[in-house]
């Protein structure tokens, strides 16, 4: 989701080097050879309408509970859907949905802004930073050094508050993605100054329009407390699920070199990211991320076609001699907390 909203372009227009394009172009070449880059409009439509249905369902709910303590237990169920509607909004960006630049930004803006209070323009534009250098540490933001860390270089800076939490970081992880959904609220209202012109008005007013929806719709289904309870609940858990469905893709694999960056399209986007097996339930949970790597090499690929895709790339790899990691959702969690552990030892070894 950019500044400028375009959608992510498609890996083979990259300039690459001719050693890498010769071992990214066969498996391109045999992807859209078995039309796996042909987009699944009706499966989309179908997804948007459930889950459409299904968040109206949880609001009519709310408006029939809302007197009693029973309507928290519609509050897990709203988060999950709420990561529905992200799981949305992120195809869109990838332009996965439709190829049409103009219909892909109404999605986003809808499912982002209206529904979520997360600015699709500032979401789209980090995240295709992301794809372009994952695990970059200089061109990656999601590596970049915040609330966590992820090399120890970056942890050597740290004092303070700021080194007590990398020395914790592996410990806090998921209890700090409680905080995510609050969290990209406000980054999606920051980022409004960068925006201009049409695109700051029409972001910021949906951005606005959520809060605005989301506040009403508490206070005319339920009393104040059991307001506040729900909201509070909802959001931390919307955040845990997204933490959940993002922490096992990047975290503990490998880092370019910042200094020279010599990977190719395929062992760039290979290399640095993380499968996680799994059967439907897995792929609904992650809303398909669970195909990060076949994700990375296609990002417009439709979800239903990334499982399609895995037994091809995961064959080109093996030929070619590129480590395909795969492994089960509580491991990749174990690797990842662990990198993070790893990272803040030094800190812990100087108390």
């Amino acid at each position: 989701m950019s500044s400028a909203v375009t959608a992510m372009p498609e890996p083979a227009t990259r300039p690459v080097s001719s050693e890498a394009g010769s071992e990214f172009t066969p498996l391109l070449r045999a992807v859209k050879g078995q039309g796996l880059l042909e987009r699944r409009t009706g499966w989309y439509v179908r997804t948007i309408v459930v889950n459409a249905l299904c968040l109206g369902a949880v609001v009519t709910g709310m408006a029939l509970m809302g007197g009693s303590w029973w309507v928290l237990a519609l509050a897990p169920l709203l988060a999950v859907l709420c990561a529905r509607t992200a799981f949305i909004g992120h195809d869109a960006g990838h332009a996965q949905i439709t190829g049409n630049r103009s219909t892909s930004r109404l999605i986003g803006l809808v499912h982002g802004n209206l529904l979520l209070g997360m600015s699709y323009a500032w979401w789209n534009d980090k995240h295709n930073r992301h794809h372009a250098n994952p695990n970059h540490i200089e061109k990656d933001p999601d590596v970049a050094a915040d609330v966590l860390v992820f090399t120890s270089k970056q942890a050597a800076t740290r004092a303070g508050f700021r080194g007590w939490l990398t020395r914790h970081q592996a410990w806090l992880f998921f209890p700090l993605t409680l905080l995510e959904g609050l969290a990209l609220k406000v980054y999606g209202f920051q980022d409004l100054r960068r925006q201009s012109g049409r695109e700051r008005l029409v972001e910021g007013a949906l951005l606005v329009a959520h809060v605005a929806g989301y506040v009403t719709l508490l206070l005319t289904t339920m009393p104040l407390g059991h307001a506040l309870v729900f909201a509070a609940l909802h959001q931390a858990l919307f955040g845990l699920h997204l933490g959940m469905a993002f922490a096992p893709n990047h975290k503990g694999m490998e880092m370019p070199d910042p200094d020279g960056d010599k990977w190719g399209h395929l062992r760039r986007q290979v290399l640095t990211s993380r499968n996680i097996k799994g059967a439907a339930l897995t792929d609904w949970f992650l809303g398909g991320l669970n195909y990060q790597i076949e994700h990375h090499l296609f990002p417009s690929m439709p979800r239903p076609h990334l499982r399609l895709a895995q037994p091809m790339v995961k064959a080109h790899c093996r030929e070619l001699g590129i480590p395909f990691v795969e492994t089960g959702l509580v491991d990749s969690y174990r690797q990842a907390l662990r990198h993070m552990y790893e990272v803040g030892e030094p800190l812990r070894a100087d108390i």
